[in-house]
């Protein structure tokens, strides 16, 4: 095995996914399972998640192998496309310009808000009776 690995790793709310690329024929496993399988076979989010692979035109060159875990899907999903999109800035160095122009190594900070006493939810109030 003299491939070479690129690694990138992505969080996204809870969820936290490692992402690593060795030149191949574009097979993706998320787990140990085929992508498809495992994200239910939503379109939705396989484009989510090969959205820098396609816009930097190298949707079947790469083997992917991915570990996710923490959260749902869909914060499974967004934590994948940091992850790759930062293994693909190791691996060719002007693919950050055109990444960090199509937003995709921006990491989303946004988590679940705590909830607070006295409340039903994080901002939920019980209803105000007058009387």
């Amino acid at each position: 095995m003299n491939d070479i690995v690129y690694i990138g790793t992505g969080h996204r709310k809870n969820a936290l996914a490692r992402v690593s690329l060795t030149p191949g024929s574009g097979n993706i496993t998320i787990n140990g399972i085929n992508a498809d399988v495992y994200l239910q076979l939503s379109p939705t989010y396989m484009q989510t998640f090969q959205s820098p692979l396609t816009s930097l035109g190298l949707a079947n060159k790469y083997d992917i192998m991915i570990n996710a875990k923490g959260g749902g899907l869909t914060g499974q999903t967004e934590a994948i496309r940091l992850g790759l999109a930062r293994a693909l800035c190791k691996t060719n160095p002007e693919n950050r310009i055109a990444l960090k122009f199509e937003g995709y190594l921006t990491r989303d900070s946004r988590s679940k808000e705590r909830k607070k006493y006295g409340l039903r939810k994080a901002r939920k109030a019980p209803q105000f009776s007058k009387r």
